[in-house]
């Protein structure tokens, strides 16, 4: 079995990127010149969690201001549909970390 060295990984993905792409840019938390992480993946996990939480949130109030008779149909549908599409993404996110943990749990020594 090959051990991978997860600065490694990155770094040629990093190289890989770059020669996509021309010029400093970010890509999935990899600075695309230096190779490095610029954070972690906790960080990086918590940006999409507070982003997805943001989102339902914004769902949440546009459903309370039509209730209320505040808000445009279009806000209110465009704002739902975004916050569902969120939960059906967080939700798969979930089931495929799931599935890759058991995967990895039940992989012999």
């Amino acid at each position: 079995m090959m051990a991978i060295n997860l600065n490694h990984a990155a770094q040629a993905y990093a190289r890989a990127a770059g020669q996509a792409v021309s010029g400093p840019t970010q890509v999935s938390g990899l600075d695309a010149r230096s190779g490095k992480l610029d954070d972690g993946f906790s960080a990086a996990l918590e940006r999409a969690v507070t982003g997805g939480i943001n989102q339902m949130k914004q769902g949440e109030q546009q459903s309370m201001l039509a209730a209320t008779g505040q808000a445009d149909l279009n806000d209110v549908v465009v704002a739902v549909s975004k916050a569902e599409l969120t939960l059906q993404t967080m939700t798969t996110l979930r089931d495929k970390a799931i599935q890759a943990y058991q995967d990895i749990l039940r992989m012999p020594i």
